[in-house]
């Protein structure tokens, strides 16, 4: 048998956790069970690879210290890392003993987080070991509270040699049915593989840069083309174009939200229609996307538009009123209506 210690207390000498952790040690091996150790603070930078560990473990002791609130920061990360790179088949197959001591309030809380974040995980709990230590010394050298933690670490043998099992947990079924966070449904060898590049710095930082020259490079592309509601604009303007007589004249279309102008140049039966800018113009026309596609649909002129103050105009204003005969929309309402 093999049982793996996970640690996730700050390794200081007086950590109680320190102590149980010795005395389950012990006893295990008085057994003839293999025992590792990985104390997660010494693993800071490889964190996400330790669930991989799990795989050649009959059962594993994840303990911690309650200093002053929940289970500490190194177990946390532990818990995520199995949520996100553990193999989930074999976690279901695999007893867990949680162990939490407290110097002050809370090693209950701890205890219930640790074991509710097992059973979520989809693994098997163990009877959980928590206790409050005031006085490190006089509890080691109380003999009956030795005796207890000896009595947990023969159980929790017990309990995997046998394969045990217990009664079904809501946490489980509450998984199951209602989980908004959907795990990543990879293969042990995708999830090893995964857990790896997490843990290292360099590949990390080298992604988050590829992927900001990639955005850059993709956003700069966006803004060159010409968006399809653009493309649209003069479509319709020449679609609708009925040629003047002897009509020479060019307009400039600002409108709002859109970085380039929308230029339009009469030349008599000539119509050119372009995104760009232009020094002089007879026309200066600020519209919004709404009002210019309301015109465009024939539900109003720009006339209209122009009398009621959704558009505004700067320039010749005969060359304005020229606008509505020469790109007849008002087809397009009639058609509509037919």
């Amino acid at each position: 048998m093999k049982i793996i210690i996970y640690y996730g207390g700050r390794g200081l000498l007086d950590d109680p956790t320190l102590y149980v952790l010795n005395k389950f040690q012990e006893v295990l091996e008085e057994l003839k069970v293999e025992v590792i150790r990985y104390n997660i603070y010494e693993q800071k930078n490889s964190i996400a690879t330790l669930p991989q560990t799990f795989r050649e473990a009959d059962g594993v002791i994840m303990a911690t210290t309650v200093e002053w609130l929940g289970m500490g920061g190194y177990m946390y990360q532990f818990l995520d890392a199995c949520w996100l790179y553990g193999d989930k088949e074999k976690i279901a197959n695999l007893y867990m003993q949680p162990i939490v001591m407290s110097t002050t309030y809370g090693e209950k809380e701890a205890l219930l987080s640790l074991t509710t974040a097992w059973e979520t995980l989809g693994g098997l709990p163990c009877g959980g070991v928590s206790s409050y230590v005031d006085d490190l010394v006089s509890f080691e050298l109380n003999k009956e509270y030795t005796a207890i933690i000896e009595k947990k670490a023969e159980n929790m043998y017990r309990t995997i040699s046998q394969h045990m099992k217990g009664l079904p947990s809501s946490n489980q079924a509450v998984t199951r049915t209602v989980s908004r966070t959907q795990p990543l449904e990879l293969t042990p060898q995708e999830s090893e593989q995964l857990s790896i590049y997490v843990s290292d710095d360099t590949y990390v930082k080298k992604q988050k840069e590829d992927l900001a020259e990639l955005t850059t490079m993709y956003r700069d592309k966006l803004v060159q083309l010409s968006p399809t509601d653009e493309a649209a604009y003069i479509i319709d303007f020449e679609s609708h174009f009925v040629a003047p007589k002897e009509l020479k004249a060019s307009f400039v279309f600002m409108i709002e939200g859109k970085k380039k102008h929308l230029i339009i140049e009469v030349d008599d039966t000539e119509l050119n229609c372009y995104y760009g800018q232009l020094d002089q113009a007879d026309q200066y026309i600020k519209i919004t996307p709404s009002i210019l596609e309301g015109i465009l649909c024939g539900q109003m002129t720009f006339q209209r538009a122009f009398m009621t103050g959704e558009m505004s105009a700067k320039g010749d204003f005969k060359t304005l009123r020229v606008l509505d005969r020469i790109f007849n929309f008002e087809n397009e309402k009639q058609g509509e209506g037919q």
